[in-house]
């Protein structure tokens, strides 16, 4: 097995501890060990040379830094792992990073992070090796697929098509402002744009044709479509899904409704690129899909199989017809 270059970053005070996690010790591989504080210095921004006698050692820190994996021991100091990021990228390293915590810290994992893996500092050497190598061959795959887009700009190509994404991040990781041709969907200020035509949408109309957006090209069934854009929490039908298709379909116009095609007896699959070609119009699967979400008893309430929202009640107005 090819031995790794590993980049082992701690607190300085745990510079001559033993490496964590310890099992890294046994797997034969190039570990190289640098403190926060000695990594920093590489990633400081340049100042002018009368302020910084020190700024040939910086840069030759920065040159002697070659890895594969970065591990970062957040074990005793957890405020290193939200910062372990920008200090790696601003030290032009071009490496994973995979963050080793005690069981204690799991509960401060996030996203916000930008880091490729955790790892407990107990785990064995097996689970190690198995999460340095994915680890290092992820990040080989996708620099080889973006061809060098920035870390924290723009992330191009995925599921098949194109969309990119920019801006802040949701702590579940996924972008807030994403491009799909001439289709912007912005959900730091929740707002839709068409080409230069601002879409109205409610709530949930926004959520799904974000999900769409970002899965260009995939065929979902309605119970994952379901499942991602209104929750494990919903007690209702699939034929909600079918609804707001519909409705999604109708706002988008005969500019891109062609892109939301039927895919019969499955779901849905986004495929904007083929809309302008699609000239007669967005495919349907069955009649059901024109009726209403909910069929109304001669009490006015919804049917059993068609129940409200989780935490609403049929007096209640429903979400979905709010605006946003």
């Amino acid at each position: 097995m090819e031995p790794m270059r590993i980049l082992h970053i701690c607190p300085a005070p745990r510079i001559d501890s033993p490496l964590a996690p310890e099992s890294l010790q046994y797997l034969g591989h190039q570990v190289e060990r640098l403190s926060l504080d000695q990594l920093r210095p590489a990633a400081a921004s340049p100042v002018p040379a009368d302020s910084a006698p020190d700024s040939s050692t910086a840069d030759s820190i920065a040159d002697s830094i070659t890895a594969d994996v970065v591990v970062a021991d957040a074990c005793l100091d957890l405020s290193l792992a939200p910062a372990i990021a920008e200090v790696v990228v601003r030290a032009g390293i071009t490496a994973p990073i995979i963050v080793v915590l005690s069981e204690g810290g799991l509960a401060t994992a996030s996203a916000k992070w930008d880091v490729s893996d955790i790892v407990l500092t107990t785990a064995g050497p097996a689970e190690v090796e198995a999460r340095l190598r994915l680890a290092r061959d992820h990040h080989r795959r996708n620099a080889s697929h973006e061809a060098g887009p920035a870390a924290h700009g723009t992330r191009p190509v995925r599921d098949g098509a194109s969309w990119s994404s920019s801006g802040p991040w949701t702590s579940e990781g996924e972008p807030m402002i994403v491009v799909s041709g001439a289709l912007r969907i912005d959900e730091t200020a929740f707002t839709a744009h068409l080409g230069e035509r601002s879409l109205d949408l409610t709530y949930r109309e926004f959520a799904l044709l974000k999900f769409f957006a970002m899965h260009p090209e995939r065929v979902f069934t309605r119970d994952e479509i379901l499942l991602a854009v209104w929750g494990d929490d919903y007690y209702g039908g699939t034929r909600t899904v079918d609804v707001h298709v519909r409705r999604v379909r109708a706002k988008l116009g005969k500019d891109l409704e062609n892109a939301i095609h039927t895919v019969r007896n499955v779901g849905y699959r986004f495929s904007p690129e083929s809309a302008a070609v699609d000239g007669d119009g967005p495919e349907t699967d069955s009649a059901d899909e024109s009726e209403p979400e909910t069929q109304p008893d001669a009490r006015g309430r919804p049917e059993a199989n068609e129940r409200p929202e989780h935490g609403q009640t049929a007096a209640e107005p429903n979400e979905e017809d709010v605006k946003v």
